[in-house]
């Protein structure tokens, strides 16, 4: 139930910061079991948007990594910001060490950063990402 809290405050306290230009003149609940999920353009991973635009930005997005999906080196072009709800997102930087991101836990990766991710194996990942600009995956040149 505290961990529940602690997700709870981060996806609030994540939210606050976005600038005036999303105000709403409601309150809004969503549950990202009866949400709509798209595949993303990368097997093993798939988006459902919460608010803004992915392909333009800003937008907040909860994310789905399919149990052992692993993504190649790549960078995204913005910062991303990542609360994990379920399983544990994985991050790879440069220098090979591995952080086990998990429930309750957030990582912010800055615009360029190269690196790899994946999901856990047994139980992939949920977990809710934001951003300031548009999501993107270029992958490293070999």
């Amino acid at each position: 139930m505290k961990l529940n809290r602690v997700m709870l405050a981060l996806v609030a306290l994540s939210i606050a910061a976005i600038t005036p230009a999303f105000a709403q003149e409601k309150v809004q609940f969503m549950d990202s079991a009866k949400m709509t999920w798209k595949p993303a353009p990368t097997p093993g991973a798939s988006f459902a948007t919460v608010w803004g635009d992915m392909d333009k930005g800003p937008f907040g997005a909860f994310v789905k990594f399919e149990p052992g999906a692993k993504f190649a080196n790549h960078m995204h072009s913005s910062q991303l910001r990542v609360a994990v709800i379920k399983g544990a997102y994985l991050y790879k930087g440069v220098n090979g060490e591995v952080h086990r991101v998990g429930p309750g836990c957030f990582i912010s990766t800055p615009a360029a950063d190269h690196h790899q991710s994946g999901g856990d194996a047994k139980l992939g990942a949920l977990f809710y990402m934001e951003s300031n600009g548009k999501f993107d995956l270029v992958p490293d040149q070999k």
